[in-house]
């Protein structure tokens, strides 16, 4: 709840209102419209009582400035086409856990610099609205993708999507508004229709540098299946092999595994006669060649002929026979 000073109240209905929305910040513009001198509004921000955080825009009080204050006054500086974008827009949908540093705003209108502020300047403006006028979700995943630096940076932020459940289809839909895409080929692979679906870094890595080189068998991925009365499900299984693969990566599992999981694991054993191969970061990103030969040899005890092949001359899967 907005709390307003008297001074504040006392500017009239149309003010508070105004004020209310805004979060306590205004343009001096405003405030002079609402009956304050300049001069009275440059000597509020002198005393302290006020504070300028950008040409033309004032937070109405003297504590730290909250984030939403900060991007409040963002929006305010850029003008009334302008949203929150890229890592903002992702924060204000939940898509990202920290807004970054700076306030991202995007507008179809040229505008100057400002301390704490990346402007990004846009022909075509995404839709954008809510109380914190922001671009639609959808279009902040496609800015984060388009801005990501490699493969795992691309598959982080599509993971982060999919967590947040929004629809792959809508994804997709919105990078075909745009005539330009950064990766998009890497976005319609992870997110068109009977393509793998990945949830994180790790998944992609697992498929690429466990499976794909050392010829391991492609396990589906993400299979749901009911234990008693519980559904489960697993980032892997390779079907008809009793082998399922669980990835605890950083979005779904953060700590040590969990009661749940030591429970799901267990409890697979005994309805299905499938083991459980569970890896972390460390096994993937740090010793796939020992991961795929371990994965080799579980395939191998149930019934897989093949085996596995070294992706490199000092590659571990050479010496496992």
């Amino acid at each position: 709840m907005v709390t307003l000073s008297p001074e504040l109240v006392a500017l009239g209905r149309d003010a508070v209102d105004a004020l209310t929305r805004q979060d306590r910040v205004a343009t001096t513009a405003q405030l002079v419209r609402w009956g304050l001198k300049r001069g009275l509004v440059a000597q509020r921000v002198t005393q302290g009582r006020w504070q300028r955080m950008h040409q033309g825009v004032v937070l109405l009080h003297s504590g730290s400035p909250s984030w939403r204050e900060q991007a409040r006054s963002a929006l305010l500086y850029a003008g009334p086409t302008a949203a929150l974008s890229h890592s903002s827009a992702a924060y204000v949908h939940g898509i990202v856990k920290q807004p970054g540093r700076l306030v991202e705003v995007s507008t179809p209108r040229a505008t100057r610099p400002t301390d704490g502020v990346v402007v990004h300047r846009r022909r075509a403006m995404p839709w954008a609205g809510g109380r914190l006028r922001s671009v639609s979700q959808d279009a902040a995943v496609i800015d984060l993708v388009e801005r990501a630096g490699d493969v795992d940076g691309v598959v982080a932020v599509v993971g982060a999507a999919m967590l947040r459940g929004m629809i792959p289809d809508r994804i997709l839909l919105e990078a075909s508004s745009r005539t330009r895409v950064r990766h998009r080929a890497l976005l319609h692979a992870l997110l068109d229709p009977g393509s793998e679906l990945i949830e994180s870094p790790l998944e992609h890595r697992y498929a690429r540098d466990v499976e794909r080189a050392h010829a391991l068998p492609r396990g589906r991925t993400q299979v749901r299946q009911k234990v008693g009365d519980r559904w489960i499900r697993a980032d892997r299984v390779y079907r008809g092999l009793g082998v399922r693969i669980e990835l605890d990566g950083q979005f779904a599992h953060p700590l040590a595994s969990t009661d749940d999981d030591v429970w799901r694991d267990n409890a697979v054993v005994l309805a299905h006669s499938e083991v459980t191969l569970r890896y972390r970061w460390s096994h993937v990103a740090t010793s796939p060649c020992a991961t795929a030969v371990q994965v080799a040899a579980a395939l191998r005890s149930r019934g897989w002929v093949g085996a596995a092949r070294a992706c490199r001359e000092a590659c571990t899967a050479s010496r496992s026979g």
